[in-house]
């Protein structure tokens, strides 16, 4: 394995070239690194733009969110728009198994590099194109990033129908959504290589990932056809489905199966309620779901977030405090299970990141790579190619490698 390769998980030895950018492609192939695969992130001169969008910096370009989307990938700067920085490009990817980019198609076709033009250079090649539109639509080439998909995929309107006017969610879900599903695709398509040898082109496209994420909640009875009933799940779309007020704070508990609410009746004190034809059962408890919140909200406020804990918790009805975001630093859950590690960056010193989530019997990543500083690894990605010091120098002095 090259050195700088990763050690340990399910991807070790797969070699990843990301041509990506702000968070939808940080995203996936930083999955693919924590995973094990070998990434390496190629940068443009002016750098991503997410070391300078998001605050918080000890130094420059060096972001608290792009540390946290780019760990574990070593960084290569080259200026693709010469023709010598597009050559080192090209010749990292005819090594590769995966090209992941977040470039607009008609971009990369002027540049040689879309997947028909890279499968001639390596037949093996997993050509993975996140995009903001798919490519058959008229909305296809046009660029978005996150709110606009929020916008147009039903995902503000689904805040417009639960509180009266549309909303963001104050994360960039669509961009997180999609680099997960992109990093799933590119598993998918692993595994099929493995049978045929040959590799795939893969579009990803944001908006049609969100569509289908919105679709798949509150498509419900227009599913059918014609539809049997509006769409959307009124659950879902109350304004009280929310942690709701206890004296002293908020709660949120949420009894779905009949045992559940039966139990959850008992707890507030109300066990005539299980008999009540408007929530004995889980068809008449949706039905009736403005009713069933409502009831919630009048019980949990009499009591202190605490003691709702223990009395839901003696009749195993699902409940949970509320934690801001600042709580999760301090959840004793996460402590358990480590989920907040520490590392000592080489620029930026002690940071702290949460591990991935996920874990594997088989093994998991051992080494970590910390995010790079721009153009980190320039050079021994270069050397690693076949590229001789006399031949690095030159790209540097023309600026083609930085």
């Amino acid at each position: 394995m090259p050195e700088g390769g990763s050690t340990g998980g399910p991807l070790e030895g797969v070699r990843v070239v990301d041509l990506t950018t702000v968070v939808v492609g940080p995203i996936c192939t930083r999955s693919l690194a924590d995973q094990g695969a070998t990434v390496i992130k190629v940068e443009a001169p002016e750098g991503d733009i997410l070391r300078r969008l998001a605050s918080g910096c000890r130094t420059p370009s060096m972001s608290g969110k792009f540390i946290n989307f780019n760990r574990n990938k070593r960084g290569i700067t080259l200026d693709i728009k010469r023709p010598e920085g597009l050559a080192a490009l090209r010749r990292l990817i005819a090594g590769a198994d995966v090209f992941v980019s977040n470039v607009r198609p008609a971009g990369l076709r002027r540049a040689g590099l879309d997947a028909a033009a890279l499968a001639v250079l390596n037949p093996r090649l997993i050509h993975c194109g996140i995009t903001a539109f798919g490519s058959g639509g008229r909305y296809a080439g046009r660029p978005a990033y996150d709110p606009i998909i929020q916008s147009l995929s039903g995902v503000a309107g689904t805040f417009h129908r639960a509180v009266g006017e549309p909303r963001f969610v104050p994360m960039v879900m669509t961009d997180h959504v999609t680099g997960l599903v992109a990093a799933q695709a590119i598993g998918f398509a692993l595994y099929r290589r493995e049978k045929t040898g040959v590799g795939e082109a893969i579009e990803v496209p944001m908006f049609e990932v969100a569509a289908s994420f919105v679709a798949s909640e509150h498509l419900g009875a227009a599913s059918f056809d014609p539809p049997e009933g509006p769409t959307g799940d009124v659950r879902l779309l109350s304004p009280d489905y929310r942690p709701l007020p206890t004296s002293d704070g908020y709660i949120t508990v949420h009894p779905n199966s009949d045992a559940q609410a039966h139990a959850f009746f008992e707890a507030i004190g109300r066990p005539e309620l299980k008999a009540d034809p408007r929530f004995a059962t889980a068809i008449a408890r949706t039905e009736n779901a403005a009713d069933y919140f409502r009831l919630r909200v009048a019980a949990l406020a009499q009591r202190s977030t605490a003691e709702w804990l223990e009395i839901f918790a003696a009749r195993d009805v699902p409940a949970a405090r509320y934690n801001t975001i600042d709580d999760l630093l301090e959840d004793p859950h996460l402590q358990d299970v480590g989920f907040w590690q520490g590392e000592d960056h080489p620029t930026e010193g002690r940071l702290r990141h949460a591990r991935t989530a996920v874990t594997f019997g088989g093994g998991m990543r051992t080494e970590t790579l910390p995010a790079p500083r721009q153009g980190m690894q320039t050079d021994e990605i270069l050397a690693e190619i076949g590229y001789s010091p006399a031949e690095i120098a030159a790209l540097r002095e023309t600026g083609a490698a930085r």
